[in-house]
This record gives C-alpha cells, sequence and structure tokens, in this order.
C-alpha cells in the first residue's frame, strides 16, 4: 500500500521574546547572525530543503513573536503543525520557567488528535554568552523538564556560534517527518504499524 507523501513539513517555534528564535532560525537558513535585535510582529517563516534518508523535504518554520500580546494567533496558525520547538534563554529563569505555558499554549490551540503523543523538542539558546558563567538554567534542570514531558529531545545551542544549530534541526526535521508519517498510517486506518520510536516522535540524531 503506497503511503500518502507530503515534503512540506510544518514546524512552529515558540518561546519569550529574545530567547534567538528568529536568530537561530536565521542561521540555520541564511547562515547569518545579527548582533541588532529586532522583535517579531506576529509570525513569520522560512523554509529550507533537505534530504533525509530518500525522501526530499520542505521545512517550513513559522517564527513567532513572543511578546504577550501575540501569544494567541489564533487556531488557524497552529493547527497542521508537525512538530512544535519550544527555546529558551539559559541565562534567563523566566524564559525557562514559562515553558509550560507555551506547552500548554500550542496543545490548547493545535488541538492535536493525541497530545500526549505530539512531538516537541526544546532548545537551550545563548550558550555562549560570558563563557557560559552566567547560565542559570543547568543542563540537568532541562533535561529534568524534557523527562516530565515524556522525554522530548533537548539541544543547547548558540545561533551567534553556529553551535549544534544544524544537528538541532534536523533532528526538528527527523521528528517532524515521524509524526508526518504517522499521521498517514493512522489515516489508513492501522495504527499498530507505527514503531514506538515514532509514536514518541523519536529521531536518531
Amino acid at each position: 500500500m503506497s503511503l500518502r507523501r507530503r515534503t512540506l513539513l510544518k514546524v512552529i517555534v515558540l518561546g519569550d521574546s529574545g530567547v534567538g528564535k528568529t536568530s537561530l532560525m536565521n542561521q540555520y537558513v541564511h547562515k547569518k547572525f545579527s548582533q541588532q535585535y529586532k522583535a517579531t510582529i506576529g509570525a513569520d517563516f522560512v523554509t529550507k530543503e533537505l534530504q533525509i534518508d530518500d525522501r526530499l523535504v520542505t521545512l517550513q518554520i513559522w517564527d513567532t513573536a513572543g511578546q504577550e500580546r501575540f501569544q494567541s494567533l489564533g487556531a488557524a496558525f497552529y493547527r497542521g503543525a508537525d512538530c512544535c520547538v519550544l527555546v529558551y534563554d539559559v541565562n534567563v529563569m523566566r524564559s525557562f520557567d514559562t515553558l509550560d505555558n507555551w506547552h500548554e499554549e500550542f496543545l490548547k490551540q493545535a488541538n492535536p488528535p493525541d497530545p500526549g503523543m505530539f512531538p516537541f523538542i526544546l532548545l537551550g539558546n545563548k550558550i555562549d554568552i560570558d563563557g557560559g558563567n552566567s547560565r542559570v538554567v543547568s543542563e540537568k534542570k532541562a533535561k529534568e523538564w524534557c523527562a516530565s514531558k515524556g522525554n522530548i529531545p533537548y539541544f543547547e545551542t548558540s545561533a551567534k556560534e553556529d553551535y549544534n544549530v544544524d544537528p538541532a534541526f534536523l533532528c526538528i526535521a527527523r521528528t517532524a517527518l515521524a509524526n508526518e508519517h504517522e499521521q498517514d498510517i493512522y489515516f489508513q486506518g492501522i495504527p499498530e504499524a507505527v514503531s514506538e520510536s515514532e509514536q514518541r516522535g523519536g529521531c536518531a540524531c
């Protein structure tokens, strides 16, 4: 049985204002980093094509404003997402503390068929600042949070130094692809064919 093959994958990036969401995306797609901070207004997206195994995948990565007044962008924006990326600044505790809010907001707005299995990935950004001496959120604390949410993948990144950006987005792409594939099988009416790693949104990163 041939599966419906959609190569366009929608990825939503969420997190507080100033954590580096736009910088991470620009580094990944354009290999550029700007010191000047410009707040994202509403939402915007970039695309990147990459080869995963035998498939050409187009990632449509949606950047969102972190300001509270833009938090409720509406269900239509979140619907159809294949993966959600949560970003925080390892040097700002508040950006870590609000992760629960972003996680809940996404599930509420996107309303996926199986919220417990929907794939998330966490990125702890700006690890380059002050040689790591300014960080207030430990890797252990971040991994404990990930474990509490079903063992979601975690990467520590630096958009400025281009550290771990490509591996993180490759994992994001693989996770989104696994989720999209799971939905294909689900809609074919044979959910038992989905592997355990795909059900958990796992990726070989």
